[in-house]
């Protein structure tokens, strides 16, 4: 036999779902079965979910896991099935094991463990130490780990053993600059080896985190001759001749590869995911009339479908009458249920019950925040009532820069834009409406306001966000010292201001929603910074 028909398994296997995961794989064995496939490859962790965190501290999670590998394994009898689980024997390694002829045939422990960026693996893994070559189809097939191909050693280590093809089961995050990292560290290494790759990496939103797909057959020169479409679920089938060492494929056509359609689509898989995983029988957000909301709007309609959205208008006496009118308008088009509700009588119950103790005190930004936390307080009470989670609209430039209230607009379970920059949501505006004009274009033309005052913008309080925007990228993305951004052209004393308040903005950051990674550094689990610090 010379030709190995395989397919992988781009689908979504829910953290901590151990059950679901298995019973989802056991259909999708006998599917690839179907249709010839006498490999299926799951991705990493597959069977718990990926990252499952401190679950694997837990000997009933683990139980649970063997439990249902030994269980899919007796089914395995027609087709040999690749599945990542966590492997507990006195340690716990992150595992690859071949499942055939009804039972555990070989397994396989990661090497090289991430500690970087979002990951934290050696917090619960040992590194394995030994290669792992099988074979399948009479084809031999080195068994790699995500972290292990970006290492040279683990995949020379399985040429050495023999290897003809090698097989990496992934758990990848995406973020804007990695699918071309991947592709070309993938090219390098199957010229290093002379050996064609097959990538399957995971998809879906995995709360702060989202996972691309995007799987790729790399031939043994390095040419990249099969890509998947990102943010998508798929049974990918292919076939490797073992005579001429080549791949042949014919998976979905990405339609369209731009960063914006990309990125859309993986905020609407984020949205779409942590809804669903937690249960939300959908959303309601406050609309104002701006872009942030808008686009928020519209990513929450793609995710969950116009009936599962519902948009509260806020205004106050600040709000201009295109907010509210071109508000309406967002409604009408997507479909999506408006309800208003004036801010007017809370707002002034506030200031009643405040007047004794700010009689000697000027209005200021005391009674700007007071009106968003009078919107929190509504929202979080239609929350309450009606069972829908709030999506907070606020973008990463203003929580990058703290231009956001705590109890008020920062109020919310999830943040779609909190990875996305200012500069980049006019972007996804715009190439939204491309695929139809959803979004108002005076709303994405006009100057961004909080409205919280009269005739206020946000650039009475910050750089434009052009100048805004590349500062901030710099000095977090960049990790750039604030002489390096002064040098690089630069206002030496914004460019202070920007570093000052982005360090003093830490405490709000730690108590703001969750939202979608899609960035080299995004606020969370990637960037660590103390609250208290007297670095400057």
């Amino acid at each position: 036999m010379s030709s190995l028909r395989f397919a992988l398994a781009q689908f979504d296997f829910a953290v901590g779902a151990v059950s679901a995961n298995a019973a989802r794989m056991r259909a999708l064995m006998a599917d690839a079965q179907a249709d010839g496939a006498q490999l299926i490859a799951f991705p990493e962790l597959s069977l718990c979910g990926y990252p499952p965190e401190d679950l694997l501290l837990r000997p009933s999670f683990l139980k649970a896991c063997d439990d249902e590998l030994a269980a899919l394994a007796v089914d395995s009898k027609d087709i040999v099935a690749c599945v990542g689980h966590p492997h507990a024997q006195g340690e716990v390694f992150n595992a690859l094991s071949v499942l055939r002829g009804g039972r555990i045939d070989a397994t396989y422990h990661k090497q090289a463990l991430p500690n970087y960026k979002v990951f934290d693996e050696q917090r619960y893994f040992r590194p394995g130490q030994t290669p792992l070559v099988v074979e399948i189809a009479d084809v031999r097939v080195g068994m790699l780990i995500c972290e292990d191909i970006w290492q040279a050693e683990p995949a020379a280590q399985a040429a050495q053993a023999g290897a003809e093809l090698l097989l990496v089961i992934n758990a990848s995050p995406f973020d804007t600059g990695q699918a071309a990292k991947r592709e070309a560290l993938l090219s390098l290494r199957a010229r290093e080896t002379g050996i064609a790759l097959i990538y399957v990496n995971c998809v879906g939103g995995q709360d702060d985190l989202l996972f691309d797909g995007s799987s790729l057959l790399v031939e043994m020169d390095g040419t990249v001759v099969a890509r998947a479409p990102a943010f998508v679920d798929a049974l990918l089938f292919a076939d490797y001749d073992s005579v001429l060492r080549r791949f042949t494929a014919d998976w979905p056509k990405v339609e369209d590869a731009s960063i914006e359609a990309t990125i859309y689509a993986g905020l609407v898989r984020g949205v779409r995911d942590y809804i669903g995983k937690n249960g939300f029988p959908g959303v309601l957000l406050g609309l104002s009339g701006g872009i942030d909301s808008a686009l928020t709007l519209a990513i929450a309609v793609d995710a969950l479908g116009a009936e599962r959205v519902t948009a509260i208008m806020l205004p106050s006496r600040f709000t201009s009458e295109l907010s509210n009118r071109e508000a309406i308008v967002q409604c009408q088009t997507l479909g999506v249920a408006c309800e208003m509700m004036s801010i007017e009588e809370s707002f002034d119950a506030f200031r009643v019950t405040l007047a004794p103790l700010f009689s000697d005190h000027a209005e200021d930004i005391t009674e700007e925040n007071l009106q968003a936390r009078c919107r929190g307080v509504l929202l979080m009470a239609l929350s309450n009532k009606f069972g829908k989670m709030v999506l907070t609209t606020g973008n990463k430039s203003e929580m990058a820069v703290g231009y956001a209230t705590l109890y008020g607009d920062m109020c919310g379970g999830y943040a779609p834009l909190k990875d996305v920059y200012k500069t980049l949501v006019w972007q996804l505006a715009r190439w939204r409406n491309t695929q139809g004009e959803v979004i108002p274009t005076i709303v994405i033309e006009r100057p961004p306001s909080a409205e919280l005052r009269d005739d206020q913008t946000d650039q009475d309080s910050l750089p434009p966000y052009v100048e805004l925007d590349a500062i901030l990228e710099r000095f977090i993305e960049g990790e750039q010292s604030q002489a390096e951004i002064v040098a690089a052209g630069f206002d030496a004393q914004t460019v202070r201001r920007i570093a000052r308040i982005v360090l003093a903005s830490e405490y709000k950051r730690r108590q703001s929603a969750p939202g979608p990674k899609i960035t080299t550094r995004a606020f969370g689990r990637e960037r660590r910074y103390p609250i208290s610090s007297g670095w400057r």
